[in-house]
């Protein structure tokens, strides 16, 4: 008796549940939190916050790292854009 083959998958019904199955969104609260793909993703409310890991989690999906980097939910990466900051020296 062929192991490997008793043990098989029918992809057919794994298929038809990964489409049926819908997965809720994170943010539970209204109004809503502007969606990872807005300009100000980053006003989100907070879900997790790791600042000894230097990352937080936002209810939109997207982890937020302590240099201002980004990695939204599809997989994207957001650069650091930290302020420009003006140094002012005494005259």
């Amino acid at each position: 008796m062929n192991n490997a083959s008793s043990r098989g998958t029918d992809t057919t019904a794994i298929s038809q549940l990964t489409t049926e199955r819908k997965i809720p969104s994170m943010c539970q609260h209204q109004p809503p939190c502007p969606t990872a793909d807005s300009a100000d993703r980053e006003s989100a409310r907070l879900l997790a916050a790791h600042p000894e890991q230097g990352w937080s989690l936002l209810c939109n999906g997207v982890l937020l790292f302590e240099d201002t980097g980004e990695l939204l939910p599809d997989g994207q990466i957001i650069a650091p854009h930290r302020p420009l900051v003006q140094v002012m020296t005494a005259a």
